[in-house]
């Protein structure tokens, strides 16, 4: 009788991890689909953020994510994230890096392009997706995504974690938190604002705050915005999007 309940209750664990983990991908699905879905995949998109012009492309799997800075010269560096690796251009040149700049270089350009498509890349090979609660934020309701990163296809970054207050009618991504390590660590908190859809993809700016107590649990930090306990750090704001999606 024992060895039986014990099995019901084994049961009844994997069923409602299992129900838990479908509903964090139905709810992320329905995020990615509601801010331009099946566009994402091939769609050519280009924005001005602060001093450089920024360039992705999609097609059949293959990507191309690309970063153009100006020198004092008018002379550009071009960097470029692709199926093969990241390069630095100088003019026309490629410009031979130590390792530890490859890395820098890259996680910058990497960085701009991740936030300016979200939700798309949240069903990422190595991206683990955990739906932890449902909260309200100013009276309105959201579901509260924990997403993680495998070691293996998680970039050098795949220690940070992320927290996304998906909204329960809409599914748009309304906040999102991270911590991360680099440069001794942080935590932040990120406001959408500026919504505008563009040949049918979404995208936001984001009021960027933060705390210097980095022992808060990041699904607590919408609970400071709230209360006004956070720190404007910057404004996020991309400029003169441009989204091209081949017939």
């Amino acid at each position: 009788m024992k060895n039986y309940i014990l099995g019901v209750l084994i049961t009844m664990l994997i069923f409602a991890c299992n129900t838990e983990q479908e509903n964090a991908q139905h709810i992320i699905d329905k995020a990615i689909e509601n801010a331009g879905g099946e566009r994402y995949e091939n769609a050519e998109i280009s924005f001005d953020f602060r001093k450089g012009n920024y360039r992705s492309r999609r097609k059949e799997g293959k990507f191309e994510l690309e970063r153009i800075l100006a020198d004092s010269s008018g002379k550009q560096y071009r960097d470029l994230i692709s199926n093969q690796g990241f390069k630095r251009y100088y003019g026309d040149s490629i410009v031979q890096l130590p390792d530890s700049l490859k890395t820098l270089y890259k996680n910058s350009v990497n960085s701009v392009h991740y936030f300016v498509h979200l939700p798309f890349g949240l069903n990422d090979a190595a991206v683990n997706k955990k739906l932890i609660g449902i909260d309200s934020i100013y009276n309105q309701e959201y579901y509260e995504i924990k997403v993680t990163f495998d070691t293996k296809g998680g970039g050098t970054d795949h220690e940070d974690v992320y927290v996304y207050w998906i909204n329960t009618r809409n599914y748009k991504v309304d906040y999102l938190a991270y911590s991360f390590e680099v440069n001794e660590g942080g935590l932040r908190f990120r406001k959408a604002y500026n919504p505008r859809t563009i040949q049918g993809i979404r995208f936001v700016d984001y009021e960027n705050y933060f705390t210097e107590n980095l022992d808060t649990p990041l699904q607590e930090l919408d609970d400071l915005y709230q209360a006004r306990q956070l720190e404007l750090l910057s404004k996020i704001e991309n400029k003169n999007i441009e989204v091209t999606i081949p017939e």
